[in-house]
C-alpha cells in the first residue's frame, strides 16, 4: 500500500520538525559540557579574553585552544590539594555500596509489599510513598545528631549504611515491576515447599534483573553526585569523595584558575558518561521491560 505523495511530504516535514527539535534540546543540554571541557583545555588567559564582537573571531575564540593546554590535566592529578586516587577510591567504593545496599533492601521491600499478603502492607506502602515527600533539608538536623550518637560522623558510614534500610523511591519502582509478574509463578514455587526468602532470592530477582539493574545505576550515579551528604558527615580530607573534593580544590587555593577547576570537574565526570553510554542498553530495557517475556 502506498502513500500518497501529499501525505508522505506531510510526513517527511513531521518528521524532520521533530528531529531538529529534538537535536535543539541536545545541544541545550551537550553545550555546558562542551564549555567545561573547552575550558578545561585552554590557559587562563584564553579562558578569560573578552569575547570579539566579529562572529567568526568570537566563536574561534570560544570554541578553538589554540594551542590546546593539555597540561592543566597533569597539574590537577599532580595537584597535593586535589589527590585523585585517594578521592576516586572513596568515592567508588561509596557508590558501589550505595548499589548494593539500595538493589537488595528494596528489592526485598517491594517483593514483601506485592507478593506476601499480609494485613497492612497497603497502608505501609502509603506510608512508603509520603516519606519520598521529605526533603533532605528537613531530615538534615535529625539524621545528623542519631550519626552522632551512633559515633558515624567522619566516617562513610551514614553515606551508604542507611541505604540498606531499602530507599523509598527504589521500593515504588521495583513494586510497580513487581506487579507484572504473574502471581501463580510465586504459588507454584509454595506448592513446591519453597519459602519466601527462597522465592525473592531464587525466582523474584532473576526475572527482575532488569529493573534492579536501572536502580542500581540510578543509585550509582546519585552516590558519586552526591556533595550534601558528604559536606554534613564526612570531616577529614582522607575521607573526602570527589563531589566534596572539587569544592575543597577551588576554596583551597582562594578561587582556583577556572581552566583547571574544569579540568577536574571532567575528570569526576567521565566516569559517569562512560558509565551511562555502556549500560544505555541495560537502562532502557529495564524502563522499557513491563514483566517476563511470554
Amino acid at each position: 500500500m502506498s502513500i500518497p505523495g501529499q501525505k508522505r511530504s506531510t510526513l517527511l516535514a513531521r518528521w524532520l520538525l521533530v528531529q531538529a527539535a529534538l537535536l535543539a534540546v541536545a545541544i541545550i543540554y551537550l553545550a555546558p559540557l562542551f564549555w567545561m571541557f573547552d575550558t578545561s583545555v585552554k590557559s587562563e588567559h584564553q579562558a578569560m579574553t573578552h569575547i570579539p564582537s566579529n562572529v567568526g573571531k568570537a566563536m574561534e575564540a570560544l570554541f578553538i585552544p589554540h594551542p590546546v593546554h593539555l597540561d592543566n590535566y597533569r597539574r590537577v592529578v599532580e595537584s597535593p590539594f586535589f589527590k585523585l586516587p585517594l578521592y576516586a577510591r572513596n568515592t567508588l567504593v561509596i557508590a558501589l555500596l550505595v548499589a548494593i545496599g539500595s538493589m537488595l533492601s528494596a528489592s526485598l521491600v517491594a517483593y514483601a509489599l506485592t507478593k506476601l499478603r499480609w494485613y497492612g502492607r497497603n497502608i505501609l506502602f502509603w506510608i512508603v510513598l509520603g516519606s519520598m515527600m521529605l526533603p533532605f533539608s528537613v531530615m538534615m538536623v535529625p539524621l545528623y545528631q542519631i550519626y552522632r550518637d551512633f559515633g558515624w560522623i567522619g566516617t562513610n558510614l551514614p553515606l551508604w549504611l542507611p541505604t540498606f534500610m531499602a530507599p523509598p523511591f527504589y521500593i515504588f519502582l521495583l513494586r510497580q515491576f513487581y506487579l507484572t509478574i504473574p502471581d501463580e509463578l510465586t504459588e507454584a514455587a509454595v506448592i513446591d515447599g519453597a519459602g519466601p526468602f527462597r522465592i525473592w532470592w531464587s525466582i523474584m530477582l532473576p526475572l527482575t534483573r532488569p529493573a534492579l539493574l536501572v536502580v542500581g545505576l540510578f543509585s550509582f550515579v546519585a552516590s558519586w553526585n552526591n556533595f550534601v551528604g558528604p559536606l554534613v558527615y564526612l570531616t577529614h580530607q582522607r575521607t573526602f569523595t570527589l563531589a566534596l573534593a572539587l569544592q575543597f580544590f577551588q576554596t583551597r587555593h582562594g578561587g582556583v584558575a577556572h581552566t583547571l577547576l574544569m579540568a577536574a570537574t571532567v575528570l569526576v565526570v567521565v566516569p559517569i558518561i562512560l558509565i551511562f553510554f555502556l549500560a544505555q542498553k541495560t537502562f532502557i530495557r529495564g524502563i522499557a521491560t513491563t514483566g517476563i517475556k511470554g
